[in-house]
């Protein structure tokens, strides 16, 4: 069974058309530049790209886009990637394929910008879903939420026969469970003998 879910693809992005060249040694301590591959209009090779995702890995397929016929590929890896932009274009960038253990740089172009977003932004997704599974979140680790009790729940309510004292200038009233704090012979307006509303607080600052 696991042998047969290694094999399941997935495509992770299409691009219809794109153009292959070959490219010139980089120079030392300088990037790559599309206007060194010479005339971008006579590329080496034209066919379609494909982002397929494995269990195990992505890979860049080069292929023809009538037969399907491979024509290179290149493995991607998020920790070496196989895959740089160049210094003067967003549309063009260099890719390291293999064949038969040997590996070789070419140059790569497609032909709309939003192609060319849209192939990164696949290779970002894949690149964080991959970290994240080398470093898969620890249970054990996780804090607990300030809003979450971690003690025993209490009982704050009285018992039958306990009393609690309000403190009122020049009164002291206690109460028990079977006092009624609002009295027959008490109100909430100011002549009667109800507990005062209390005033707000000052607006100065505290200290």
């Amino acid at each position: 069974m696991e042998d047969f879910e290694e094999e399941i693809e997935s495509v992770l992005y299409i691009a219809r058309e794109i153009s292959v060249y070959k490219i010139p040694p980089l120079r030392v301590n300088e990037g790559h530049r599309a206007n060194d591959w010479g005339d971008l209009a006579n590329p080496l090779w034209k066919g379609r790209l494909r982002i397929i995702e494995t269990k195990r890995n992505a890979t860049l397929k080069f292929e023809d886009s009538q037969t399907g016929e491979l024509f290179a590929q290149a493995q991607y890896d998020p920790l070496k990637p196989s895959v740089e932009a160049v210094l003067d274009s967003s549309r063009y960038f260099v890719v390291r394929v293999e064949d038969a253990g040997k590996k070789a740089y070419i140059g790569m172009g497609f032909a709309e910008r939003t192609d060319s977003f849209d192939f990164n932004v696949a290779l970002q997704d894949y690149t964080k879903r991959y970290k994240a599974a080398l470093n898969p979140p620890n249970p054990t680790s996780e804090t607990p939420s300030p809003h979450v009790s971690l003690g025993p729940k209490r009982d704050y309510s009285l018992k039958e026969g306990q009393t609690f004292s309000i403190s009122i200038p020049g009164k002291s009233r206690k109460y028990g469970t079977g006092t009624n704090l609002l009295s027959s012979g008490s109100t909430m307006s100011g002549n009667g003998g109800g507990i005062p509303l209390l005033p707000p607080p000052p607006s100065g600052r505290q200290k």
